[in-house]
């Protein structure tokens, strides 16, 4: 079963219940993910800007924004217009998919891992987690990369609180820490 199904099928009515909300319509759900990756060195090196622009595109299956500075910064030796980063918004059934892929193949993955932060939310129910290397996702070959580089990964609600977001978040599998 998928997790958009999944969502509609169990997680909905059990959030509806859980979180004590009088309309299905209120029951929190996942807007859009977005994945973003900082690129210092892009204003030096092409190479890595391509590289990594390719390595987004491989885990999340979607064609990938490069972003460019907005001003101009010397003592970073960037000007305004220079490429500095690359990301992608996912929605739908790629958003599901790359949620379900995050939670199951690539989090487990991760070196001495025991669970994400429960306090990376902003406040509103939106939860934003880094990645330290790209090593974890599953479609990222070891041999074919040239620097190990990390990225954030941000999931957007429609939840209200954190409390409401963390429930939603938790019934879909994330792994949060208990401590």
């Amino acid at each position: 079963m998928s997790l958009k199904q999944r969502y509609r099928e169990t997680i909905q009515p059990k959030l509806l219940k859980d979180l004590s909300l009088s309309n299905i319509h209120e029951v929190p759900k996942v807007v859009k993910v977005t994945v973003n990756r900082g690129l210092g060195e892009a204003a030096q090196n092409a190479k890595s800007l391509e590289a990594s622009v390719n390595e987004l595109a491989q885990i999340t299956g979607q064609k990938v924004v490069v972003t460019r500075a907005k001003k101009a910064i010397a003592g970073f030796k960037i000007r305004q217009g220079m490429p500095i980063g690359c990301a992608v918004t996912l929605r739908g059934e790629r958003m599901y998919a790359f949620l379900e892929r995050l939670i199951n193949l690539a989090l487990p993955r991760i070196r001495d891992f025991r669970g994400v932060s429960p306090k990376s939310f902003d406040g509103r129910g939106n939860y934003t987690l880094g990645v330290r290397e790209q090593i974890i996702f599953p479609e990222i070959s070891f041999d074919k990369i040239d620097a190990i580089r990390g990225m954030d990964i941000t999931i957007v609600t429609t939840a209200r609180t954190d409390e409401e977001g963390r429930a939603l978040l938790r019934e879909m599998g994330m792994p949060f820490r208990s401590n």
